[in-house]
């Protein structure tokens, strides 16, 4: 089970041309489908007079959710090429969007397919990329009298501290790399036994 993956961390554009016809490229690093749609209705808005704004998005660190939409483009022209290239770099938690003016001149399918998988490829080149670690919440309750114990493991094992409140029943919840949860789970409750 692998708990990393890779997303773009700062958005990029990107462009391509080609007989005349232009292809601006966008991308975005989204967590949600309604990210996903503001950004698109901001794109259509933004160039409403373009021919086709097309796009391509995965989402999660499984990349399990994900869709490509080619936006009048002949079928699997636009939006295939470009999740293509989502797919090739291994990204998720990413939305790229590409703009097309059209040229006045037809590319014909392998035109379109070379152009809008360009055109996204150019928009991750110019994104940086990250590496993130998926996270697994761990919640504990425990007695005040614990708490040197509580953050001696939080300092060892170097979660980051989500929420806590200390009261005479403390709660602390810590978000940690999703490998280490378990461990984590297991050093917590040996203090609970231990009252």
């Amino acid at each position: 089970m692998t708990d990393e993956y890779k997303t773009i961390a700062t958005a990029g554009e990107g462009y391509y041309t080609e007989k005349r016809s232009k292809f601006l490229a966008f991308a975005h690093h989204v967590a949600t489908t309604d990210e996903v749609k503001a950004l698109l209705d901001t794109y259509r808005k933004k160039y409403y007079d373009a021919r086709h704004v097309c796009y391509a998005y995965m989402l999660g660190p499984g990349r399990t959710e994900f869709r490509a939409n080619d936006d009048g483009e002949p079928s699997s022209t636009a939006g295939k090429p470009i999740l293509g290239q989502i797919n090739s770099n291994e990204l998720t938690d990413v939305l790229i969007v590409v703009v097309r003016y059209y040229g006045g001149v037809n590319l014909g399918t392998s035109g379109l397919i070379v152009a809008y998988r360009e055109a996204a490829a150019d928009a991750i080149a110019h994104s940086r990329v990250e590496t993130r670690q998926v996270e697994e919440v761990v919640s504990y309750t425990f007695a005040y009298p614990l708490m040197n114990d509580v953050m001696r493991i939080v300092k060892e094992m170097g979660p980051r501290i989500v929420s806590q409140t200390y009261d005479n029943t403390c709660q602390i919840n810590l978000a940690i790399r999703q490998s280490e949860a378990e461990q984590l789970r297991r050093r917590l409750a040996k203090l609970s036994f231990g009252e």
